[in-house]
């Protein structure tokens, strides 16, 4: 049986360098690699790879989850000028969650924690 250690998520991008902003200057991630067509992007123990859009893209999802949305929201929010983004809200089935399109995708970025039961 083998172990899982990571998923990361393939983006297909119509601006690679576009893309790559918005993870670095947002999300704060760190280029390992980053060339005009495909970039790698690290935080902390997590990869996201770039890599430039075919004609009939699809749509893609992915999560990521965070161990305070809200303190990530305060410092994220006054940096997503232009991005079409859902600021933190709970979710009925536990968590707390933002949406965010990834500039130049058609990739839409769940962020989320789990939410503490109301009493």
């Amino acid at each position: 049986m083998y172990q899982a250690l990571h998923i990361s998520p393939m983006i297909p991008s119509y601006n690679i360098k576009e893309t790559v902003a918005f993870f670095v200057d947002i999300l704060e991630f760190t280029p390992f690699m980053n060339e005009d067509g495909y970039a790698i992007l690290y935080k902390d123990k997590h990869a996201v790879h770039i890599l430039p859009a075919g004609t009939d893209i699809g749509e893609m999802e992915f999560y990521l989850e965070v161990d305070n949305i809200d303190v990530m929201w305060e410092e994220i929010k006054d940096k997503l000028t232009g991005i079409k983004v859902r600021a933190p809200f709970d979710r009925e089935y536990g968590m707390r969650e933002m949406h965010i399109i990834i500039p130049q995708t058609k990739t839409l970025l769940f962020v989320g924690h789990a939410s503490p039961p109301t009493p």
